[in-house]
């Protein structure tokens, strides 16, 4: 700021960039890699940044480390130290209340130690399982599931990306990062309060519908298939009306659509009369419809080869999958389905919780919370899940006999845990000899090292970065300070605390939470320095609220996961979250001050 008060032109440019960004991060038309690369290249292109340095935020430590996380996360989930874990907790879920705390207490902690996704995705069929074995719906167990996977986030410096990213500024800022136990008494109170009120209260907020209460015997609750069917000339439906197969299922079986000849799409009324070779598109539960099928002789049709192909109902393999956010499969089609199974995997069907779909499966292009349900060869089955990062909904095999590797990547990140803890070795060090040590050992395929790495939060974080440098060389994050500082100013400093956090909170429930911590830490870190306060309490805050994501499906990837698996609505999220964070607004501030006194 000039020193008659006024802003300069820099300044003034990059508020109104930084307001564009945060825009278009909410809206979510452009990737958010997508938008950091155009920050990026806005800052660059003004002058801003030097255009020798403007890539050096992707040789950043806090880069280096996300993405040996996501890595070493692999290397865990590939050990089965979870599916060891999660084989054992059925014998705690006879009651509600302790199976949820039971499944939210693991997920948490696995989620301490690998990428929250990850864990999600290793315990969500087994949350499934148990809520068939228990009839329960399972609406009552994946959002205090996805919940859980964010709080543990909070337990370490690797838990979550907005901590890697906040103990590496403070690195920047004091000489000294964040340890890796650092978050751990904050974030374990906080945790523990929120793995409580999950399991004693919170679900009983989450709105179960109808569907939902009365179809406890259905192998999962995620609203009906859509499936396609053919009628052949041997069937007992040609010449009816659409209508007589909702007559004939009680409405179980819904005519979405009509494909007549060569891929003529026909609105399907109730009146119009079924021909041969006419392809119905239904909506419908796959066991109501096979009876359907078998009955009245219709032939079951499945995305495969070249081309769609009958295929009988007996000779079916079948697995239900969820598609897990960042997959291959986000925003491709049936035909790189084919591909990358090499043609040995098939769509039967597939379910989208709030959309209806009236289009061929083939024209569909997949999203991310779609459940499919798919056909293979068993014996590349699951190699072809995890290709595609896709979640398993039904009953899996557990790896059981894999305790001598799960041993070995426990002793190996044990021994980098130690050496980052103990300042041996900087964090990203440690974990870059952990990642040999999966290798070395085969804990960790070649072929996987890099399966796991989300590259558009790579991008995010080094393009975020030197944009991130131009806010403070140019002096506009003490512009943007002051702005927010001027009218709450008088309040205690653990208002004004409790103020960010909450800032915080709105910004990571509608962008992703990395964006939000890099947006916020310099911004606390202003506050606190003009306010005369430890500027380490206002980063914990900054810490601590970017993982609570826990008002919008959109917030984080976990939520996303669950949102078609658990049959949930958009506004159906903040009903227990909306406490959630309050409760950790209430818990967190006094534990920040107690461990991280102002």
């Amino acid at each position: 700021m000039e020193s008659n008060g006024t802003m300069t032109g820099q300044q003034v440019f990059l508020i109104v960039l930084l307001f564009i960004v945060l825009m278009l991060f909410a809206w979510g038309r452009w990737r958010h890699d997508v938008v950091a690369l155009f920050a990026l290249f806005c800052v660059v292109a003004a002058g801003l940044v030097p255009g020798d340095v403007a890539l050096s935020g992707f040789g950043h430590p806090a880069v280096v480390t996300v993405a040996a996380v996501l890595i070493i996360s692999r290397a865990l989930r590939h050990s089965g130290i979870v599916d060891l874990i999660s084989t054992r907790l059925t014998a705690y879920t006879e009651h509600t209340v302790t199976h949820i705390a039971v499944l939210t207490g693991t997920v948490a902690l696995a989620s301490a130690f690998m990428n929250n996704v990850g864990a999600l995705a290793l315990l969500l069929p087994v949350a499934m399982t148990t809520a068939i074995y228990r009839k329960r719906s399972p609406a009552l167990l994946l959002m205090p599931l996805a919940f859980g996977s964010l709080l543990g986030g909070m337990l370490t410096m690797i838990g979550t990306p907005p901590n890697v990213i906040i103990a590496t500024y403070r690195a920047d800022l004091l000489g000294e990062p964040f340890g890796m136990f650092d978050f751990t008494p904050v974030g374990g109170v906080v945790a523990l309060v929120g793995i409580a009120y999950i399991a004693l209260l919170g679900w009983r907020l989450i709105p179960l519908r109808k569907s939902q209460k009365n179809n406890n015997n259905k192998r999962f609750e995620i609203g009906d298939y859509i499936m396609e069917v053919r009628a052949p000339e041997h069937c007992k439906l040609i010449g009816k009306p659409l209508r007589e197969i909702e007559r004939l299922t009680r409405d179980e079986v819904t005519p979405v659509g009509v494909i007549r000849g060569k891929d003529r799409y026909m609105h399907p009324a109730p009146w119009r009369r079924i021909n041969i070779d006419d392809l119905l598109i239904v909506k419908a539960d796959p066991t109501v419809l096979k009876n359907l099928i078998d009955e009245y002789k219709l032939e079951l049709v499945a995305s495969r080869a070249a081309k769609l192909k009958e295929v009988k109902v007996e000779d079916l393999r079948l697995i239900e999958a969820a598609v897990i956010p960042g997959s291959p499969l986000e925003q491709r089609n049936t035909g790189f389905l084919r591909r990358s199974s090499c043609h040995s995997l098939s769509l039967i069907a597939i379910a989208r919780q709030g959309e209806s779909i009236r289009t061929r499966l083939r024209e569909q292009f997949f999203q991310a919370g779609d459940v499919l349900l798919l056909q293979g060869d068993a014996d590349s089955l699951h190699d072809h899940l995890q290709n595609l990062n896709l979640a398993p909904l039904a009953e899996r095999e557990l790896n059981l006999d894999q305790t001598r590797r799960a041993g070995r990547a426990l002793a190996i990140f044990g021994i980098a845990l130690l050496f980052s803890a103990l300042g041996w070795l900087p964090t990203a060090i440690a974990f870059i000899g952990a990642i040999l040590g999966f290798l070395l050992f085969k804990v960790l395929p070649l072929r996987d090292l890099y399966r796991d790495i989300n590259w558009p939060v790579i991008v995010l974080l080094g393009a975020m970065i030197s944009v991130g440098q131009a806010l403070q060389d140019t002096g506009t994050t003490e512009v943007i300070v002051s702005a927010l500082l001027w009218p709450i100013e008088s309040l205690p400093a653990l208002a004004i605390l409790a103020l960010v956090m909450i800032l915080t909170m709105a910004l990571t429930d509608i962008i992703n939470n990395a964006a939000t911590a890099l947006v916020m830490a310099p911004i606390a870190v202003g506050i606190a320095q003009q306010l005369g306060v430890n500027p380490d309490a206002f980063l914990m805050g900054v810490a601590v609220a970017a993982s609570c994501a826990f008002l919008t499906p959109i917030g984080h990837q976990s939520n996303t996961l669950v949102m078609g698996p658990g049959g949930y609505r958009f506004g159906d999220y903040w009903r227990m979250g909306l406490p959630l964070e309050i409760l950790i607004i209430l818990v967190g501030v006094p534990m920040i001050a107690l461990v991280w006194p102002l």
